[in-house]
């Protein structure tokens, strides 16, 4: 028998390895930010165009390399983090496996300038598809540059599966966030497609955040801080009144690596527990630092899911951390039964003396004296005579049936078809009742009609809306004090994206190029203080429906918007509110199924409950 097995070609061989390293446009971004880190940079610029599928370029002032270096950085397993086993136990660096520009350079156009600050001019190398195609000798900055061009150009398939240009930037801005955020010291700018989205100067941690996430950002974060032996915790929550229902600002990184941890999650969320609601999520920036031998950060090829020796341990102390930090800056609730703040002197009057209040009598009153009458009020209403009020009604005396003598009556026609359209179910009694104020009964002819109220009024909302989107003819409520909704950089830029579908719906909006927008008008179905909500909601849905779905943009608000708005299972309706309720589910498009693809109905033949009877 033949020998079947061969070794595999570099270049097939980068591009197998470039589907672990590189799965979309963000994963380049991730690479090159933390190879500049590594190499000592402190101003760090990334330029993107076409959501990095044209380019993605980093520029950092850091060490450089010299001409060998440049030419062996692309070959598979080159790398200076590590020079034995032993080291992937004491890692102190971001990347280490060499396979990040290999595979980069397998499925791209790689241009690279590079000069250490020992020679006065540096290397430019160009690399198409793991080939090298020029290295010359040019003058250039201390540091290096490289510019990814044409991502997946050799793969079309690969290319074919990215999503939107937006959809791609959002995945570029949260690695970037990711970088940005524990790295404080350094200088980040960000640039797309020759706009600047983010100018982030060296500050502290706490700057840091409010300089990504907007300077309202600083008055919600509650610091914590514990130094144990088995890990360091510093950072931030937000405090429990700015809990949001997506999962926004939720960060945790270990020995300056973001890491996604969903059982350290728990933790903070059980510290926070009776403090929010169970179904909005706190807001946290943890930086955990602990023994490097205590953590395997090689269990993944995105180095994102690591693994802490004792995690047990770390739960408690984390819990324990935050829950601590809630309670000492007064944010969690404190019982002090020995104190009465009732009696606490106010703070102004501290320092004063008590004033003693005067008596003043009046010797002269006698209440036994006639008092003088008052003059008449010289008002200038005054009593208007009623005399000759007969002559009003002069000329009315015309005979009562004789008003009516050109009025005409609709006549009753018989109304064709049904007001529930091609639903297959029979016209629902008037009589109605709430079930376990989640359902709505009814009688019909082949027996009962149970209509869950939560699904059946998101269906009637989506298709409401659907509509106004559409056909453009949404109602605005205008608000009488505009309300002021403070968003982060990354979320005005989605709402930018999807205004004009907002517009329809009937919201209006203020300075959109600010970080604090005006909201001036909403729809009617919308409180005034429900607003922030419905707009956070929307923007993470938006943030994640592109990802899960093929729905339309008009499709995702309408979807999200009728998800809020719509009646909760447990809210009390009236008689004639379930009527209307039923009403206007069958007399929508779709009445079988609320957006979510859920039955919004059922029904109870005679011969089911019958069956129950004997």
């Amino acid at each position: 028998m033949a020998d079947i097995i061969k070794l595999l070609p570099d270049h097939v061989a980068n591009q197998i390895a470039a589907g672990e390293v590189v799965q979309r446009p963000a994963s380049v971004v991730k690479e090159l930010l933390e190879n500049a880190i590594d190499a000592g940079a402190t101003l760090i610029k990334l330029i993107v165009k076409d959501g990095g599928k044209a380019l993605i370029q980093v520029v950092d002032n850091g060490q450089g390399m010299s001409e060998t270096d440049a030419r062996l950085s692309f070959e598979r397993h080159a790398t200076s983090k590590i020079s034995n086993a032993q080291d992937l136990f004491n890692l102190q660096t971001k990347g280490f496996r060499g396979e990040a520009l290999a595979s980069i350079a397998a499925i791209a156009h790689v241009d690279m300038l590079t000069r250490t600050e020992d020679y006065e001019v540096g290397t430019h190398l160009k690399i198409e598809g793991s080939k090298v195609v020029s290295q010359d000798i040019v003058a250039t900055p201390k540091g290096t540059s490289i510019a990814v061009k044409n991502l997946f150009f050799n793969i079309p398939a690969r290319r074919n599966f990215l999503k939107s240009n937006q959809v791609e930037l959002r995945h570029i801005t949260d690695e970037f966030h990711r970088v940005a955020l524990v790295h404080p010291a350094i200088e980040f700018h960000f640039y797309n497609n020759g706009t600047e989205l983010f100018n982030l100067p060296k500050a502290n941690e706490r700057q840091r955040i409010s300089h990504v996430f907007g300077g309202k950002m600083t008055e919600r974060l509650v610091p914590v801080g514990e130094d144990t032996e088995v890990v360091k915790i510093s950072g931030f929550v937000c405090k429990p009144e700015f809990a949001k229902k997506s999962r926004g600002e939720q960060f945790f990184f270990a020995n300056h690596r973001f890491i996604k941890s969903p059982y350290l999650h728990h933790a903070v969320v059980s510290a926070f527990e009776g403090l929010i609601k169970p179904d909005v999520f706190p807001g946290y920036f943890l930086y955990l630092e602990v023994d490097p031998k205590s953590i395997d950060i090689n269990i993944h090829p995105t180095k994102t899911e690591v693994k802490f020796d004792d995690e047990h341990t770390l739960y408690a102390i984390l819990r324990s951390t935050v829950k601590h930090s809630l309670g000492q800056f007064n944010v969690a609730p404190v019982l002090d039964f020995e104190h009465d703040p009732n009696l606490d002197t106010p703070y102004a009057y501290k320092e004063k003396d008590a004033v003693l209040p005067g008596v003043t009598v009046d010797a002269g009153f006698n209440p036994f004296k006639e008092s003088v009458k008052a003059p008449k009020s010289s008002s200038p209403v005054q009593k208007q005579s009623v005399k000759g009020w007969e002559t009003l009604y002069q000329g009315l005396e015309m005979d009562e049936m004789a008003a009516f003598s050109s009025l005409e009556i609709e006549s009753e026609t018989e109304v064709q078809g049904s007001i529930y359209g091609d639903a297959e179910v029979e016209t629902p009694s008037g009589i109605t009742f709430q079930l376990q104020r989640k359902f709505v009964v009814s009688t019909i002819k082949s027996g009962l009609l149970l209509v869950h109220q939560n699904r059946a009024h998101e269906r009637v909302l989506f298709e409401k809306f659907l509509g106004e989107i559409t056909v453009k003819e949404g109602i605005s409520q205008q608000l009488l004090f505009p309300l002021e909704v403070s968003f982060s950089k990354q979320d005005l830029e989605i709402l930018k994206e999807v205004k004009d579908s907002l517009y329809n719906v009937g919201f209006a909006f203020e300075n959109l190029d600010q970080e604090t927008v005006k909201v001036t008008g909403v729809p009617v179905l919308v409180s005034e203080s429900g607003i922030g909500t419905v707009l956070d909601r929307l923007i993470a849905d938006y943030k994640e429906g592109y990802e899960v779905s093929v729905l339309s943009q008009a499709e995702l608000i309408a979807k999200t918007l009728s998800k809020n708005l719509a009646i909760k299972t447990g809210e009390i309706l009236d008689n004639e509110s379930q009527l209307a309720l039923v009403h206007d589910l069958f007399g929508c498009k779709e009445p079988t199924l609320s957006p979510s693809h859920k039955k919004t109905y059922t029904i109870i033949s005679d011969g089911d409950i019958e069956k129950k009877l004997n």
